[in-house]
């Protein structure tokens, strides 16, 4: 449970593949998180380097890529989550899309592989086909921390609400969701997805998006962040990188679990696929 409230920062980035650059404005952008307050920084995926090619962008963990993050998290004294980068596998020829979350001291706290790919053809009828250059993770991600207990998602596992049932069963506060969310999706199904996980859950909900151009598609944009009642706390626009902030309070999160008791009236005998009735 959220201890007392604090000061969130998503920031929302039109990543390239620059990663000097990237990590320049990533910087500049979690200094001014610091500045207003934020406690815990929270950045879209891939957010270090987007190009063609994964198998070159990889890096171990530990390694030069979450060392920087961890550093940034220790320079500036915040709770880091780097979105997703590209980490290398030993024994795997394909990478994963991870997530990792640093502490206030840059101690490496959790990491999460991407459990969903995304394998799909988009409505214009490209194709893009995530699985053929990513291994998919195997476990779900839950960190405990001094300011709440926090559930790491990525991009495509937003689609799949059995994931975020569990992690709130297991004792999420809030959810994030790092992303790389497409325009064409995005614009009819990022919010409503969003909220409803928000809301199913009684949880809080940090959507942090990529904007711009990508070599594959437009990225939507709209970062957000949704209370436990799936009220729109804070949106940013569709096309312009920036910083988000918010205020994270526990008494929100008591109220709305008090009117909806939803774990208390939940029915396991009933949800198996194997029931014959």
């Amino acid at each position: 449970m959220i201890a007392k409230k604090f000061q969130i920062g998503l920031i929302q980035l039109d990543t390239g593949s620059d990663s000097e650059e990237i990590h320049r404005k990533i910087r500049q952008y979690v200094k001014e998180a610091k500045e207003r307050g934020a406690a815990l920084v929270i950045l879209p995926e891939h957010s270090d380097r987007i190009g063609r090619r994964e198998r070159e962008d990889a890096a171990p963990v530990p390694g030069p890529v979450s060392d920087w993050y961890s550093a940034l998290a220790r320079e500036f004294a915040v709770y880091l989550h780097c979105g997703s980068i590209t980490e290398a596998i030993d024994g795997q020829e394909n990478p994963a899309n991870t997530s990792l979350l640093f502490s206030r001291t840059g101690e490496l706290l959790e990491s999460y592989r991407k459990l969903h790919l995304f394998d799909v053809t988009l409505p214009d009828g490209r194709e893009v086909k995530e699985s053929a250059g990513v291994t998919a993770g195997n476990r779900l991600a839950l960190a405990e921390t001094e300011l709440c207990t926090i559930g790491m998602t990525i991009c495509y596992d937003l689609r799949f609400p059995e994931l975020y049932r569990l992690l709130a069963l297991k004792g999420a506060d809030l959810l994030v969701v790092s992303a790389n969310f497409t325009a064409a999706t995005g614009e009819g199904h990022w919010e409503p997805l969003l909220r409803a996980r928000a809301i199913e859950n009684s949880c809080y909900v940090a959507a942090v998006n990529q904007c711009g151009e990508k070599p594959l598609f437009r990225a939507w944009g709209h970062t957000m962040l949704i209370d436990p009642w799936g009220r729109i706390l804070g949106e940013l626009d569709g096309e312009t990188p920036g910083l988000l902030m918010g205020t994270i309070d526990p008494e929100v999160l008591i109220r709305t679990r008090e009117k909806l008791p939803f774990r208390e009236n939940r029915r396991e005998d009933m949800y198996s696929l194997n029931e014959t009735r």
